[in-house]
């Protein structure tokens, strides 16, 4: 599709951005990675996002933005407060101003590097209510980095129209889920894989899995799926 242009991939590690990463690698003649670094409740996610780059053979940058930390306290950032959704609330996971403030800066990263092209793994069909997920702010980011900077960007995001299970299927037809199934991290509790099984994110992840199995076929691989929740 974009045989000769450079791309750059959101990058934390997890389900979502590493089918983002071998749907880029697929797409794209170069990528690279770009990391966040902003005290997550887990710094794990920051060496498991380092050892797939270096699995597949991209670079990896790693950005400090421990002030993001500073501004916006919340349940990815402080072990002391608890994950929570209250009804017709945002969960207690969401940071005000985290993919804004990513996306910025990685076109600014990418521009430096000549790429016109940022992937991020965001989602409005599996989304928790995150504002900043949803494809009409994607789109209105897009314009204001082109005109804030005079550079042509793209911000694609693959996974915009995809439930779980279907992002494992993407997985699976990229020839990754294996790969993604057992070398990522989602969980917030910091369990690599099929996670805790307890926390938002593995129940989503592992719903969807099982939809996913489910529709695959594969009644051995749904088993495995049960003996590592």
């Amino acid at each position: 599709m974009f045989a000769n242009e450079k791309a750059v991939v959101v990058f934390s590690g997890g389900q979502d951005s590493t089918t983002c990463l071998f749907w880029a690698k697929k797409h794209f003649a170069e990528v690279e990675t770009v990391t966040f670094d902003y005290g997550q409740r887990h710094k794990q996610e920051i060496e498991v996002a380092a050892g797939i780059a270096r699995k597949l053979g991209v670079p990896q940058t790693v950005l400090d933005m421990s002030l993001l930390n500073q501004l916006a306290p919340n349940a990815l950032t402080r072990t002391d407060i608890d994950i929570t959704q209250e009804e017709g609330e945002l969960p207690s996971t969401f940071v005000d101003g985290r993919n804004l403030l990513f996306l910025s800066f990685a076109a600014v990263l990418a521009k430096q590097k000549g790429a016109r092209h940022i992937i991020t793994g965001v989602c409005e069909t599996d989304f928790s209510g995150y504002p900043d997920c949803r494809d009409s702010f994607i789109k209105s980011l897009n314009v204001t980095l082109n005109l804030s900077m005079d550079y042509p960007f793209v911000i694609h995001t693959p996974l915009m129209w995809l439930n779980k299970a279907e992002t494992w299927k993407m997985a699976d037809e990229l020839e990754a889920f294996e790969f993604v199934r057992t070398r990522t991290l989602t969980c917030y509790n910091g369990v690599i894989g099929d996670g805790c099984g307890e926390c938002p994110a593995c129940k989503l992840r592992r719903a969807g899995l099982e939809q996913y199995l489910a529709v695959r076929g594969h009644g051995a691989s749904s088993q495995g799926a049960e003996g590592h929740a």
